[in-house]
């Protein structure tokens, strides 16, 4: 195939603010987990599909559950209204817990 030109698995983002390795980062449509830290308007690598610990907001959430990221807490919600789609959780989280595992879907 001549035209191939990566998987996919990690994509160069930008972000106007810093980021932190392990941070959850949108860059319009897409939904990814930072690779590394970056300052302001410098690239970095994001995962954009896998299985991730991310923050979550308050609440129960059920395995294999949609699941939304919540750009203005930086954490996950099953909330849709106002939030990006991110992927679904892999395994249950209860109200207390202060992360969730999310399979990510590849886009926001």
């Amino acid at each position: 195939m001549r035209n191939f030109v990566q998987t996919g698995d990690t994509l160069t983002f930008t972000s106007p603010d810093p980021v932190a390795s392990g941070q959850g980062v949108t860059m319009n449509a897409l939904f990814g987990v930072a690779a590394s830290a970056a300052p302001a308007g410098d690239p970095f690598e994001a995962a954009v599909v896998g299985v991730f610990e991310l923050p979550k907001a308050a609440g129960a959430i059920d395995a294999g559950a949609k699941v939304y990221w919540k750009a203005d807490t930086s954490n996950v919600t099953t909330a849709a209204t106002g939030n990006k789609l991110i992927g679904a959780a892999t395994e249950a989280a209860v109200d207390t817990a202060a992360v969730v595992r999310v399979r990510l879907n590849g886009i926001a």
